[in-house]
């Protein structure tokens, strides 16, 4: 089997001694057409790999930046079928590795298979579903596997090391460890126990790039964040600067500082 895309990234990253910079974007927030403009700006910003948030009613996981977001994608019209689409301009225009960062409803009312087909089709590289846990993962693993599509598991501070070892064998690309307890958002410092979680995320997938998420809101957080994994995962921080602003050279200009603050060692 080819190295997926999303390998290829952590590798050149570790090569270029710095962790691989992962944005997290809305699907359709606040249209189609500015979702792209965002990613080509990422793209150029520095970013590795896009998290690509398919818009949903109930987004447990998220907090209220995250929740906004998806209320005006959701008003914008935004369907699964306009997500491919908006991935299949963002896989045209950038080089971009591409997740698709999905709650399970909308990928069940498609079809796992079909949904997986789909995705693949437009140009995804991989899948987080965010709230399948490891203990059922290998009911929609399978699936998406079988397109071609990395599949990457979350852990947190609270997970057993059975259940990191679980999402660590059903995971592929990277293992997402989330930073804190709680929902997504803007948090002004790392918790003091985010070394022992990944310390024991790394024990439990040797084999694996390790990515940190949730709550990484500055180019101290992500610096800090990059010291200790293989990825830096931020989401609201960017949402809400796009959200406040409404110009993708302001999102555009914290990006670069997020990413070179991904560097590890001078090049």
């Amino acid at each position: 089997m080819n190295q997926s895309r999303i390998t290829g990234v952590f590798e050149r990253a570790r090569q270029e001694g710095r962790a691989a910079f992962i944005p997290y974007l809305t699907a359709g927030d606040p249209t189609a057409s500015m979702t792209v403009e965002l990613a080509r700006e990422l793209d150029r910003a520095g970013a590795d790999v896009l998290e690509l948030g398919v818009p949903f009613s109930d987004p447990i996981a998220d907090g209220p930046v995250l929740q906004r977001s998806a209320a005006r994608a959701l008003a914008a019209g935004t369907t699964l079928s306009r997500v491919w689409r908006i991935a299949e301009k963002i896989r045209a225009e950038t080089s971009l590795a591409l997740v698709l960062f999905s709650y399970l409803n909308p990928l069940l009312r498609r079809g796992l298979a079909r949904a997986a087909r789909e995705a693949s089709s437009a140009g995804f590289d991989g899948v987080l579903v965010t709230d399948v846990p490891a203990e059922e993962g290998a009911q929609v693993q399978p699936a998406f596997r079988a397109a071609n599509l990395d599949t990457v598991f979350l852990v947190s501070p609270t997970s057993t090391g059975p259940r990191m070892k679980g999402a660590a064998d059903l995971s592929s690309g990277f293992l997402y460890v989330i930073s804190r307890r709680g929902t997504t958002g803007v948090h002004g410092s790392l918790p003091p126990d985010l070394a022992a979680t990944v310390s024991r995320a790394r024990r439990a997938a040797p084999q694996l790039p390790i990515a940190v998420g949730f709550g990484i809101a500055s180019p101290r957080s992500a610096r800090a964040a990059a010291r200790l994994a293989d990825g830096v995962v931020v989401g609201s921080a960017l949402v809400a600067l796009s959200e406040e602003t409404g110009s993708v050279e302001e999102v555009g200009r914290f990006a670069v500082s997020l990413s070179r603050a991904c560097r590890t060692r001078e090049a």
